[in-house]
């Protein structure tokens, strides 16, 4: 029987209750097999999992993606069962914001590039709802995926930063067939842009030089925010249509 925790109160009573290690996956939903990569290698390593749900507001510089971020409860809640979660915490707003957001946790440089540029604030959501979910779940270990690579070297930083009792474990980077980083955002491509969308990773892998990936990709019909390479890793963000695709790639 899994348990769905809707207040921080009742996920910390919860977790005193947990005996040995705890492994905490926190995801907004829509979950799909990059998710369950993470929740798998969680429980390999871990005696509970705890996957949290919740679909941050802060993080959303674009309130048109925030009302058509996919919702599959259903589906979620299955896929938690599989994958042995012992627990869902799974809040709301008012509970994860009781201040309404006077209070945040801010990173005044790696945040400000490449993603940050094109999402203003974007990462002080990212960083203080993250810092919140610690709190209250208090975890030995925390997953996340290396598709989103900027985001996991800032919390990485956070946690050195705040002194946080926890390890942060990252996960390599799940692909469909044909090369695309699995998102939840994929769902809203349609035949015609999902059929493009794998030329990112194409562009990434095969292009010798970050301006040819991103003339690749323009070329392609993508509208390409960055194509930059970083700390040994070659990172893009391009947009069809309404979505935005992310990737990144060790060169």
């Amino acid at each position: 029987m899994i348990e769905v925790l809707r207040s921080p109160s009742e996920m910390k009573n919860f977790r005193k209750t947990l005996k040995g290690s705890v492994g905490f996956v926190p995801t907004m939903g829509a979950l799909h097999a990059g998710h369950e990569s993470l929740m798998k290698r969680a429980a390999q390593e871990c005696d509970n999992v705890i996957l949290s749900i919740f679909v941050n507001p802060t993080q959303f510089n674009d309130p048109k993606d925030l009302e058509k971020y996919p919702k599959t409860w259903e589906a979620d809640l299955e896929m938690a069962k599989r994958n042995g979660v012992k627990a869902i915490f799974f809040p709301r707003y008012e509970d994860m914001y009781p201040d309404n957001y006077k209070y945040k946790v801010i990173e005044n440089d790696f945040s400000k590039i490449l993603d940050g540029v094109d999402r203003p604030g974007h990462f002080d959501g990212v960083l203080t709802v993250v810092m919140k979910l610690f709190q209250i779940v208090s975890p030995d270990k925390a997953y996340f995926g290396e598709k989103d690579f900027q985001q996991l070297t800032l919390i990485k930083g956070m946690v050195e930063a705040y002194f946080l009792d926890l390890k942060i474990i990252p996960v390599p980077t799940m692909r469909e067939q044909d090369g695309l980083a699995m998102s939840s955002r994929n769902v809203r491509l349609t035949a015609e842009q999902r059929a493009l969308a794998p030329w990112i990773y194409k562009a990434l892998t095969q292009s010798k030089t970050a301006q040819e990936a991103a003339s690749l990709l323009s070329e392609k019909g993508f509208n390409v925010d960055y194509v930059t390479d970083l700390q040994g890793r070659r990172f893009a963000a391009a947009r069809l249509g309404e979505v935005r695709l992310i990737d990144n790639v060790q060169i």
